[in-house]
């Protein structure tokens, strides 16, 4: 595992583990190592010398789960090294991947943007994601599997969105609820992902798979009155027009987490294409679990979920909350 101690790769950490396998977690040491692995620390942004840990290790892996989302040459470098030492190397991409904007419906086989250079310096996130695929196919060929996640979410999230969600429903009294509450919704639960990422790679099955929920698996209202079964909280969901929030100066996705209204970011975003992974196995775990799960989680830490550095927080502003609650 290239990672495996935050979120993703921390799930799929989990998961081998308690299917018995003999982990190896290649990690930079931020964050503490699950229990059970066998631990190397490397910065794989430095080159060769980062990756000296792995080099030197002299053993031989049956598969390599990466979910590196920066620079590609992070990922070139350590799938050129492990290229003859692993028999299947995974790569957590994203639907990102497709060329915007993405139809609704649109499968593996719709256009992609162009991957970044494994030489460049920071990229856009769309474009990283690429190159990475690309480093992964020219390293392990056809023993190489791409998994285009959407929206993940789920007990370990470090980006933000249902944790802020339940967070503020917790406090209870009125919460602006966006758009309307049958507003489907496209995403993944972390763990999930994870299962049908370890067992497609024990399968051999290679090539790119959108590895999302069905659009509708779950709606917008069905997400947050979880939130309020979960946290039994005594909010109000105030749910509120999409051209009210904007007038407002409310941003959907960055404000409102999760939320977006209808138009092509949303056909992008929450109704891809899912047939492809779901005959390969792909199930996904009802709502009312994921939000259930995640609010234990996130109690067990006293209420303040992990960010990760390079994105934003997300959120209403309470003062903006405020204002459109008034109107």
């Amino acid at each position: 595992m290239l990672g495996g101690t935050e979120f993703v790769g921390r799930a799929v950490t989990d998961a081998a583990l308690q299917r018995g396998w003999e982990v190896t977690v290649f990690h930079r040491g931020r964050h503490a190592p699950p229990p059970g692995v066998t631990a190397l620390t490397g910065d794989r942004t430095t080159g060769a010398p980062g990756l000296a840990a792995l080099a030197e290790d002299g053993r031989e892996w049956d598969l390599v789960v990466d979910t590196w989302s920066g620079a590609p040459a992070a990922v070139r470098d350590a799938a050129r090294l492990l290229s003859g030492r692993a028999g299947h190397f995974s790569y957590v991409s994203s639907r990102s991947v497709y060329a915007y904007p993405a139809a609704a419906g649109l499968d593996e086989d719709g256009p992609l943007v162009a991957g970044a250079s494994p030489d460049g310096g920071d990229v856009p996130y769309d474009r990283a994601k690429r190159g990475g695929e690309l480093a992964a196919l020219d390293a392990f060929g056809d023993r190489a599997l791409l998994a285009r996640a959407g929206l993940i979410i789920g007990p370990g999230e470090n980006i933000g969105r249902l944790p802020w969600w339940l967070n503020r429903i917790a406090r209870g009294g009125p919460v602006i609820a966006p758009g309307a509450p049958g507003t489907e919704l496209q995403y993944i639960d972390a763990r999930d992902l994870a299962g049908w990422l370890l067992d497609a790679a024990a399968r051999g099955l290679h090539g790119a798979y959108n590895t999302v929920s069905r659009p509708g698996h779950a709606t917008m209202g069905e997400l947050l009155a979880a939130c309020v079964a979960a946290t039994g909280s005594d909010a109000e969901l105030r749910w509120t027009d999409a051209d009210i929030l904007r007038a407002a100066g409310a941003e959907p996705w960055s404000d409102l987490p999760i939320w977006l209204p209808p138009g092509e970011l949303y056909d992008t975003l929450h109704r891809g294409g899912h047939t492809k992974a779901h005959a390969a196995g792909l199930r996904c775990r009802p709502v009312g679990e994921t939000v259930a799960d995640t609010w234990s989680w996130l109690r067990a830490l006293g209420g303040t979920a992990p960010r990760r550095p390079d994105r934003p927080a997300v959120g209403l502003a309470p003062e903006l909350e405020a204002k459109l609650l008034a109107l």
